[in-house]
């Protein structure tokens, strides 16, 4: 049967066929993602916090964990600044967690800008406090400046795995960059990287945030062909303000598809409309990748939690009873 259309072409009963309906008698077919199975298990989750600057931002940290404590995370990180310049602030913010929340935090440490000797005492104060989980990172130099090894420290985030290794049995997470980090001579550089972490003791490797779930799978794939076995979890960033990210976006190297900034137009003045927009591009992405069979995720949270949440929901992740105040269990994550 000959679909083609002109607008003056009629098929027998003398109708005009509408070019809506001839793209679709036409046009490829595309299936929906399948339903989740029931009995499916629900992926792990974990979520990452940045410590307060202020007051204010205290309080909506702790709205935040709060809000998120129910969902039962593997663990939760706590961010370090540039140069280690929240070094401080990481560390009471994780040693709160650790006294008031049944949560399992996991504390940034980078080794830029930091002798070897410091690193380590940093690192034996985690562990006299109960922590057993590090995200090691080589960590970003101040803005301005590019990045140097000290010249007594961990020169890179590989050599710092092996440090924490040497201090006690951290379980370490890494980071891993689907789209390569922008200042690695290559992709394949970049792997071999991710790799010699790996090798040095790291758990598992968190990727930098994407928007495309092919970028993923294919990064994945190329992990595999690598010899990389380790868990590669994707780093997913809900985005309510499109402008900030595709700022932020531009600097840390994740590529912003052309497509993400049509669903943002127009919605500048309009906050509820970004979160509804937000929500819909979040939960695409995730299911697409539980539907390839993704089971962990990473969520940055901004330190707001309501697109965070409702993303879980969608996941399968439902929150448990209330279990504030009991302590984290030491080595679990």
């Amino acid at each position: 049967m000959n679909h083609s259309f002109s607008p003056d072409k009629t098929e027998a009963s003398g109708l005009v066929t509408p070019p809506t309906l001839e793209r679709w008698l036409t046009g490829p077919r595309f299936a929906g993602l399948p339903a989740p199975a029931d009995g499916q298990t629900p992926p792990l989750l974990s979520f990452e916090f940045f410590p307060p600057k202020t007051e204010a931002l205290e309080q909506q940290l702790w709205a935040c964990i709060r809000r998120l404590e129910p969902l039962r995370p593997r663990f939760v990180s706590v961010t370090y600044g540039a140069g280690g310049s929240t070094q401080a602030r990481t560390h009471a913010t994780v040693a709160r967690m650790l006294r008031e929340t049944s949560l399992t935090p996991a504390a940034h440490l980078t080794c830029v800008g930091a002798s070897r000797e410091s690193v380590d005492a940093v690192a034996r104060s985690y562990w006299e406090a109960g922590v057993r989980h590090i995200v090691a990172l080589r960590g970003d130099a101040p803005a301005g400046s590019r990045y140097e090894p000290h010249a007594d420290g961990y020169p890179f985030a590989a050599d710092l795995v092996a440090g924490l290794r040497r201090v006690a049995d951290f379980e370490v997470s890494v980071a891993a960059y689907p789209e390569t980090h922008p200042t690695a001579l290559s992709p394949d550089h970049d792997l071999d990287n991710l790799k010699r972490k790996l090798d040095a003791g790291a758990t598992r490797a968190i990727t930098q945030y994407f928007f495309d779930a092919s970028v993923f799978l294919r990064f994945l794939d190329k992990c595999l062909a690598a010899g990389i076995t380790a868990s590669i979890v994707p780093g997913i960033m809900p985005v309510s303000n499109y402008a900030q990210a595709a700022k932020f976006s531009a600097m840390c190297g994740a590529s912003v598809p052309a497509w993400l900034g049509r669903m943002f137009e127009g919605t500048e003045e309009d906050p509820e409309i970004r979160r509804m927009v937000a929500a819909v591009v979040a939960a695409e992405q995730v299911r697409l990748l539980q539907a390839n069979g993704v089971d962990e995720f990473h969520f940055y949270t901004l330190n707001r939690p309501d697109l965070t949440y409702a993303i879980a929901h969608i996941l399968g992740v439902r929150p448990a009873a209330a279990t504030a105040g009991t302590p984290a269990a030491a080595g679990t994550g």
